[in-house]
């Protein structure tokens, strides 16, 4: 009888498991041709940083943890510099950039952060920022070496930095306890 209900209890487990790490859902990473075409990229990085800039306005009113809260304010404070940035490097290139806008997936990202309970949230919202993040980072480091427009390109490579700053602040973020994990 206890083997049976180990059993049970490991499969009841393993069928968990699946469940608990879907509650993290980073948004979706750029199409393909946003890495080399400059109407994509700049879209792409509109929604990359709004998705960014709004997930790190719940954080300010949902966390409390000081130093969740310092991360998120730097990422918004980034966010909208790199949002300028590539705005005013696709007006340079001859583009009339729309305003940027969050894809289905991100406003699924949102939403999950949205309705996140105040014990979860901070596990979440890293939970997405590393995966969000490393897809930026991959947007634009492959634009900056391959896009057609010189003026994105260089603004992607200027945003490589920031990026990977983010990465590791919110590695270490996680690492440290901050996410509550």
């Amino acid at each position: 009888m206890m083997m049976a209900t180990t059993r049970l209890l490991l499969g009841a487990a393993l069928f968990a498991a699946p469940v608990v790490g879907s509650a993290q859902t980073p948004p979706p990473p750029p199409p393909a041709e946003a890495k080399t075409n400059a109407d994509a990229y700049v879209t792409a990085a509109g929604q990359s940083d709004l998705f960014e800039i709004n997930s790190s306005q719940i954080a300010l009113q949902k966390s409390r943890n000081p130093a969740i809260k310092t991360f998120a304010q730097m990422l918004i404070d980034h966010h909208l510099k790199t949002t300028a940035a590539t705005v005013k490097a696709a007006r340079k290139a001859g583009l009339n950039p729309p305003p940027p806008a969050l894809d289905p997936g991100a406003t699924a990202s949102i939403n999950e952060l949205q309705t996140a309970s105040a014990t979860d949230f901070d596990r979440i919202y890293l939970a997405q920022q590393v995966p969000a993040h490393q897809a930026a980072l991959d947007l634009h480091e492959s634009y900056a070496a391959g896009g057609d427009k010189a003026p994105l390109k260089a603004s992607a490579k200027a945003a490589v930095p920031i990026v990977k700053r983010h990465i590791v602040e919110a590695t270490k973020l996680q690492g440290s306890g901050a996410a509550g994990m």
